[in-house]
């Protein structure tokens, strides 16, 4: 078999994984490519989750981590009555919540591994301030493995992979002589700039979307999520790199658009008793 024979059969196998695998993001119904499992990921998710556990130093301010604790379980509780309400596959069936705090104030973050593991450094509660700040950080990672924003990464990862490998063979191995000749990795930052760091802005655009979406439906007060993110971007001052090289919103972009969907919000998704 030719080389141009080899490049059509592996495309053409690519184009046909790739139409096969699409699926709608919830609520958003965004257009998603899932080639990867979500069993396995969040597998391998469990088991990152135990090690940080081990790693990190847990902790000791148990109200803040109840607190934590309860506005997790209200949102597990919304997001599956509002599914349910609603006739639709709920995307947290199969997810294994869990919550810590991790003692660290100089990092200013939280995240949700897919599966429902959940991490809150203290380091941002300077800037939630109180349960409907906390609420709105949180509501925003919980989204991200809601909508199953780490799947979709994998998968994309795989196919830009293999995208990447087809055109060095197309061109005869010219791009392994570019990154052997610059000493760095020209596909890899390309693709970065190019596709990787635009789809994910999409994801973070999409996760603050939804993260109000299911505060707001668990009851808390989603008018607080804009001066959270002042807050944020106060801490970040002058640290924010251009949008282009980012994986996340500007601030200024982010505050613009949580404000515009404030009202909308508000009114279509009341707390669900």
């Amino acid at each position: 078999m030719n080389r141009r024979n080899f490049i059509q059969l592996l495309g053409c196998g690519c184009l046909s994984m790739s139409l096969n695998s699409c699926s709608n993001a919830p609520i958003t119904e965004r257009k998603q490519l899932k080639i990867i499992p979500e069993s396995k990921l969040n597998a391998q998710a469990a088991q990152i989750y135990e090690k940080v556990k081990e790693k990190e130093k847990m902790s000791e301010d148990i109200e803040t981590l109840n607190l934590i604790k309860r506005i997790g379980s209200k949102m597990e509780n919304s997001i599956s009555e509002y599914f349910y309400r609603e006739n639709l596959n709920n995307p947290t069936a199969n997810f294994q919540w869990e919550y810590i705090l991790i003692e660290n104030k100089k990092m200013k973050n939280a995240w949700c591994m897919p599966g429902g593991k959940i991490a809150v450094y203290t380091g941002i509660l300077d800037v939630t301030k109180n349960k409907n700040g906390l609420a709105a950080v949180m509501g925003h990672e919980i989204a991200h493995a809601v909508a199953k924003h780490s799947v979709e990464r994998a998968s994309r990862g795989a196919l830009v992979k293999t995208g990447t490998t087809l055109i060095n063979i197309a061109t005869g191995g010219k791009l392994s002589e570019i990154n052997r000749a610059t000493g760095m990795d020209t596909v890899g930052l390309l693709s970065s700039i190019g596709i990787m760091n635009p789809f994910s802005r999409k994801q973070e655009t999409e996760a603050d979307y939804l993260g109000m979406i299911f505060a707001s439906l668990s009851g808390y007060d989603i008018r607080e999520t804009v001066k959270v993110w002042e807050r944020m971007r106060e801490a970040n001052k002058g640290k924010e790199p251009p949008v282009f090289m980012s994986t996340h919103p500007s601030s200024i972009n982010r505050i613009n658009n949580i404000s515009e969907w404030m009202n909308e919000i508000i009114i279509k998704y009341p707390p669900i008793s």
